[in-house]
């Protein structure tokens, strides 16, 4: 989704927009790498608004997801929402040489070369950071048991898990005397 500069007058312009997840080549790699897969399109609603010397931008991003639980391997569907604000100046084009310390809003400020402001990056970013790095089906999922691999979700199983796991095998017969 793209705006343009000069339609951007006194009053706020309110977008909405579906866009195909094949838009955005960073979620593409994501679906082709087994992260995730995109059971819709990407809806898509800004306000832009003109302020001062930069634009502000709040916008929502919503879509599912289908993803494996990392801890049971099975598969589960789930909502992926995003709220953000963007603010947006225009490039100086000088090079900064020194380091400078960045205040709290210039973490969430953009600046645009031009005469329009493609929002696709922000949108493929906060999609991103919206999928989990270890996805849970559930928060209490119980996974999968470690001697005979049946999913402890849907039935229980008759071995003994009361040894520690193979990682700690080798601490077993170490005492600690004080």
């Amino acid at each position: 989704m793209k705006v343009r500069i000069v339609d951007l007058k006194d009053k706020m312009l309110v977008l909405t927009a579906e866009e195909p997840v094949a838009d955005y080549p960073d979620l593409v790699s994501m679906v082709d790498a087994g992260d995730c897969e995109f059971l819709a399109p990407l809806r898509l609603s800004f306000s832009v608004a003109r302020e001062f010397d930069h634009i502000r931008v709040a916008g929502k991003v919503e879509t599912a997801v289908m993803m494996n639980c990392s801890l049971c391997l099975g598969e589960y569907d789930t909502e992926i929402a995003s709220s953000f604000t963007v603010f947006y100046t225009k490039a100086s084009g000088m090079a900064l040489d020194e380091e400078v310390e960045l205040a709290e809003e210039d973490l969430i400020s953009k600046s645009y070369e031009g005469d329009e402001i493609d929002f696709a990056p922000e949108v493929a970013e906060q999609v991103i950071m919206e999928i989990p790095f270890k996805p849970l089906c559930k928060e209490d999922c119980a996974g999968l048991c470690s001697k005979c691999g049946v999913n402890l979700n849907e039935t229980a199983c008759n071995c003994d898990r009361s040894e520690g796991g193979f990682k700690f095998g080798a601490l077993k017969g170490i005492k600690i005397e004080k």
